[in-house]
């Protein structure tokens, strides 16, 4: 299993951060310019649109027979997976001549779909233009988007997927006091949560990508509960055959705009496709189980009393004002707080 350096990472990463798109709130109209102007080796394609006509676009590279389909912002206000796949796609196009890009662009083909949910980013809000949640709608293909996405899995037949969420702020690391800044899963097929051998080999991947995050963020990264979801993208993906990596960007120290976790992000995303472009067997999987579970176990503002017994404490409402994103602070919880952590934490003398 090869690694990834984490020093020439951190050090290309600069030169690699689309500075285009910033921020929490990421619109169709911020990445359209992003499609134009990318080398021959980029194929850009127009696979719809989505329920109120704003187009859905696929980027695609590489000639290699492993097939990979990633997709991002099928919950329109989840943006950090979108913002590291465009790094990814600019370290690729700032480095052809460099050995993990011939590797990636050799081995495997990549279909990339940045935006799914168009409608959603623009309202900010995790449903489509209809009020459905695409990732619950894997069997019943109400929406447009849900169609558009399970045509062009059909048409790629892809080995591997990832799946790129965002994840609240309330999610902690068992065991630890660190929010869950990067989160995984491998989901079930079914309702035993049987490991299957797909199931194994998505596991495989993960272990690759905890592998090195554990190098540059340890103890941040956590591992979601398999129960399975009958309607869920990646539970179906995954019980057709093909193998769904999970990802959910999280909450790092002062980075509400997620701007570090992008970086985490990019990380395990470019390490997870390396590992996929260079490996020849993927049964490697027990550290999966390593991986402490993700909990529900963080507030983003605590007060603390004298004895936990008046604790008070607040969660951020993301919302658009006046064409700007911004962080409402409302009260949450009162009471012994003393199993919680926040985000920033502030003593009362009460």
């Amino acid at each position: 299993m090869k690694i990834l350096d984490k020093t020439f990472l951190e050090k290309e990463y600069s030169n690699c951060k689309e500075e285009k798109i910033v921020g929490r709130w990421v619109t169709f109209t911020q990445i359209e310019s992003l499609f134009e102007g990318l080398p021959d080796l980029f194929e850009v394609k127009n696979i719809g649109t989505s329920e109120n006509g704003i187009p859905i676009n696929k980027i695609v590279f590489g000639n290699g027979k492993r097939k990979i389909l990633i997709w991002s912002q099928m919950h329109g206000n989840e943006s950090t997976g979108t913002k590291a796949v465009f790094d990814f796609i600019k370290f690729l196009k700032n480095n052809l001549d460099n050995e993990l890009t011939t590797a990636i662009i050799d081995n495997t083909q990549i279909h990339i779909i940045p935006m799914l949910n168009p409608d959603g980013a623009l309202l900010y809000t995790r449903k489509n233009g209809n009020g459905i949640d695409l990732n619950r709608d894997a069997v019943d293909l109400v929406a447009k988007e849900s169609n558009i996405l399970r045509q062009i899995l059909e048409e790629v037949n892809p080995e591997f997927c990832f799946n790129l969420h965002d994840q609240r702020t309330i999610f902690g690391v068992d065991g630890t006091s660190n929010p869950a800044t990067i989160s995984f899963l491998a989901p079930s097929e079914e309702i035993s949560r049987k490991i299957t051998s797909g199931r194994i080999q998505t596991m495989n991947v993960i272990v690759s990508m905890n592998r090195l995050l554990q190098q540059i963020i340890p103890g941040h990264i956590g591992r979601y509960t398999d129960e399975f979801y009958p309607t869920a993208t990646g539970d179906n993906f995954q019980k057709l055959g093909h193998n769904t990596i999970l990802i959910e960007a999280g909450h790092f120290p002062d980075d509400y705009d997620r701007e570090n976790v992008r970086m985490f992000n990019f990380f395990a995303l470019f390490q997870g496709v390396y590992h996929i472009a260079t490996s020849s067997e993927f049964t490697i999987h027990e550290e999966y189980f390593a991986i402490p579970n993700n909990v529900k176990n963080f507030y983003d503002v605590i007060y603390r009393s004298k004895n936990n017994k008046k604790d008070i404490a607040f969660q951020y409402v993301e919302k658009i004002e006046n064409d700007t994103f911004v962080l409402d602070l409302k009260k949450e919880k009162e009471g012994n707080l003393s199993l919680y952590h926040g985000h920033k934490e502030f003593n009362k003398n009460t």
